[in-house]
């Protein structure tokens, strides 16, 4: 017999209302959230995608909780292709990386921050959605500022090719970029 929160996610659809459910659900209990986690870092469980959707916002909600997971998380991004889960978890990431960036936020290896790094840049030089590209974006921004290289990457990943980009992925970009030329004056 599936568990409460399995059922949950079987039910449930892109829906804000049934993402927040389940991802309040989920936050009850230790239990519940290992159980989310595990399906949604199992890229081939059909609910997979499901359990990204209310993992991001769980991500969103309290990030602290993902923390103990964060080295299964970083091993898990590379793998992921479909672009429904990519999204979320690009999203998680650009979390991950904007606390990392706070004084009292969560702190990040150096491995795991070179893990993002590899795995986010890739998702930028793909052919993904805008969605996942420009979380990576913001992500990267972030992280840039602790590793000014980092700068130096992006700038011609994001001008390549701009003109055949749809106009969300051109905000994104020029607002970057405008971001990373007011820091390096």
């Amino acid at each position: 017999m599936n568990s409460i929160l399995y059922q949950k996610l079987e039910g449930s659809t892109a829906h804000v209302k049934n993402r927040v459910m389940v991802s309040n659900f989920a936050m009850k209990s230790e239990e519940n959230l290992r159980e989310l986690i595990s399906i949604a870092f199992d890229i081939s469980h059909e609910l997979h995608v499901k359990a990204f959707w209310s993992l991001d916002l769980v991500g969103e909600k309290k990030l602290r909780l993902l923390v103990p997971f964060i080295d299964e998380f970083c091993e898990v991004l590379p793998k992921i292709k479909n672009d429904s889960s990519l999204r979320p978890a690009t999203r998680i990431a650009m979390f991950l990386t904007k606390s990392n960036h706070r004084k009292n936020g969560i702190n990040l290896t150096k491995e795991q921050e070179h893990i993002l790094i590899e795995a986010l840049i890739d998702r930028l030089i793909q052919d993904e959605k805008v969605a996942s590209k420009a979380y990576a974006m913001k992500a990267l921004f972030v992280l840039g500022k602790k590793y000014d290289w980092i700068y130096e990457e992006l700038k011609p990943i994001l001008s390549q090719d701009y003109a055949n980009h749809s106009a969300g992925y051109k905000a994104a970009a020029r607002n970057i970029l405008k971001k990373i030329n007011k820091t390096e004056k």
